[in-house]
């Protein structure tokens, strides 16, 4: 037992000085200023909060009455704005690479304004969420109101957290709207890169599985099933042989078009006004519109510069 002792207590000096040798933690390590990293129980907080104000009675306060909704909704937008400037900042601080910094006042009055301009945001946020709460409920005919697709359905709480986090991304908030958006897909099984652009009325049916890229366009009136992936085909790379970044490569979906379950669709391709792709397809070109795509039949694209799958 002694020799089994001294033998772990020579070992764990060893073992420091290996792990912390020089380039030992180049990635692994963060080696900016003592500023600190984002809070993911934060901003869980922030966005269980903003639920509450964009659809109050839902969530958050049970006692909110149209009397007291001002109230309500002003009491809780002033708690936030600390709040969400804070996160926000520890977002700059994350990518900052001058480790001489300590909380520059800059970053701090731009997250500020961020946090300002993201409030002033939410009633278009509120907007669009109601436009899906509408297509859930029209859409799936086990909905019994537009209350129970805003209070179970998991498409409707992913999108919440998408389109605030959209608003983060467009703002060009680093790290935290990749956050926000993580959380969802632990919570819901569906993965929305937070720069994904997706317009009113957008419904997922069931909703695991589904995996929207950071380029892909969504148009108004789309609904798609589980297990849909809007994705990306193997990257163009650089002289350097690393992938191409900031470059759209995800689909473009269209209005009113309908995607069903475990469908794969890669690639910077345009699928066409009011198509249909059936389930389980593989589509890789464009689809043009109204055509409808599913197994054992042939392919018909309708472009000109050609088609298929």
């Amino acid at each position: 037992m002694t020799d089994n002792l001294e033998c772990k207590i020579d070992l764990i000096p060893r073992m420091v000085e290996e792990l912390c040798k020089d380039g030992g933690y180049r990635h692994s390590v963060r080696r900016t200023h003592e500023v600190p990293m984002p809070s993911v129980e934060a901003l869980k907080s922030i966005v269980e909060d903003l639920r509450g104000i964009l659809f109050p009675g839902y969530f958050g306060s049970p006692d909110v009455r149209p009397t007291t909704l001002r109230f309500h909704i002003g009491a809780a937008l002033d708690a936030l704005a600390a709040r969400i400037q804070q996160q926000v900042l520890r977002g700059y601080c994350f990518v900052c690479t001058d480790e001489e910094s300590q909380c520059c006042a800059d970053c701090e009055a731009r997250a500020g304004d961020i946090a300002c301009k993201f409030i002033e945001s939410l009633p278009g946020v509120r907007d669009l969420l109601n436009s899906d709460a509408s297509a859930a409920y029209e859409g799936d005919p086990a909905a019994r109101s537009p209350g129970e697709t805003i209070y179970c359905y998991p498409s409707m709480r992913s999108l919440v957290s998408h389109r605030l986090a959209h608003e983060l991304h467009r703002m060009d908030v680093p790290v935290i709207p990749r956050i926000i958006a993580e959380i969802a897909h632990s919570e819901t099984g569906i993965d929305i890169h937070p720069g994904a652009q997706i317009s009113e009325r957008f419904f997922m049916d069931h909703g695991t599985g589904i995996v929207i890229g950071e380029t892909a366009v969504i148009g108004r009136d789309v609904r798609i099933y589980q297990g849909v992936t809007l994705g990306a085909r193997s990257f163009p790379l650089d002289a350097d042989g690393k992938p191409v970044k900031g470059i759209p490569r995800h689909p473009i979906v269209e209005d009113g078009v309908i995607i069903y379950a475990g469908a794969t669709i890669l690639g910077r391709v345009t699928i066409g006004k009011n198509a249909v792709i059936g389930g389980n397809l593989w589509v890789t070109h464009d689809v043009a519109p109204g055509v409808r795509l599913q197994q054992g039949q042939p392919i018909q694209t309708g472009f000109e510069n050609g088609g298929g799958i």
